[in-house]
């Protein structure tokens, strides 16, 4: 592809320059971010943490490839995806990046297993079935391979989310409260897989996160506050909300 990065920024996997996003409302122009600039290295934890409507969730977007900013730039590897069409946006986040949801995202009508070997699938990887039990295995579920996500709990559901975005072989996860839907005991088991795998796998994981308890387990963390950078550091800064 074009819109190759310079040769010293190859081990900087994630690049936002100047990063804006604003959208029209009945009561005029509304600034969701405004002059973000981060870098995230290979292999880095980042956590991106504010109060409710700080813009953490369209920051997450943004840098993924699954909306386009106002202003600014963002470059995954050596991809400037702010210069893509949709379409080879999709191809570069299919071979790239993986996902893991608040709401799980599974597909109702596969079974776990299935739901696991989607993203193997869509390489056409041979072993997407052998991978899937796999990863599933080590999530826990090798009992659960030909459950259906109505069948699953909540905790089980989200373990099943997270083998699946591992079997992407993805450079980046992004993470969007990946356990806002849990309770505190099966929040914690979620946290210790994610981070026990994402060890594992070398990946580049970038998480959105209230909980200052996860975002303390990450390299480091972004703060915002009101669309803007309010800092980047391993502890909170006294002056930043996260609820």
């Amino acid at each position: 592809m074009n819109n190759l990065v310079s040769d010293k920024n190859l081990e900087m996997m994630i690049r936002a320059t100047d990063l804006g996003k604003t959208v029209a409302t009945s009561e005029g122009e509304l600034t969701i971010l405004k002059g973000i600039n981060l870098e995230i290295k290979r292999g880095e934890t980042v956590a991106i943490v504010g109060a409710s409507g700080s813009g953490k969730t369209t920051l997450l977007s943004l840098l993924a490839g699954l909306d386009m900013p106002t202003s600014g730039s963002v470059y995954l590897g050596p991809h400037e995806i702010t210069a893509l069409d949709e379409e080879r946006r999709a191809y570069v986040r299919g071979e790239m990046v993986g996902f893991v949801f608040q709401a799980f995202q599974l597909l109702d009508s596969l079974t776990a297993i299935e739901n696991v070997m989607l993203p193997a699938e869509l390489k056409r990887e041979a072993d997407a079935s052998a991978k899937a039990a796999e990863l599933l295995g080590r999530v826990g579920l090798d009992h659960r391979l030909r459950h259906y996500p109505r069948q699953l709990s909540g905790g089980e559901q989200q373990r099943v989310a997270i083998a699946r975005a591992f079997a992407s072989s993805a450079d980046i996860l992004f993470a969007d409260e990946p356990t806002g839907n849990l309770d505190t005991g099966t929040g914690e088991r979620i946290i210790e897989l994610l981070f026990e795998l994402n060890e594992e796998f070398g990946t580049t994981l970038v998480l959105v996160t209230h909980d200052q308890r996860l975002a303390d387990r990450c390299d480091r963390a972004i703060y915002l506050a009101s669309g803007m950078l309010a800092g980047e550091e391993s502890g909170r800064p006294a002056n930043v909300s996260t609820l």
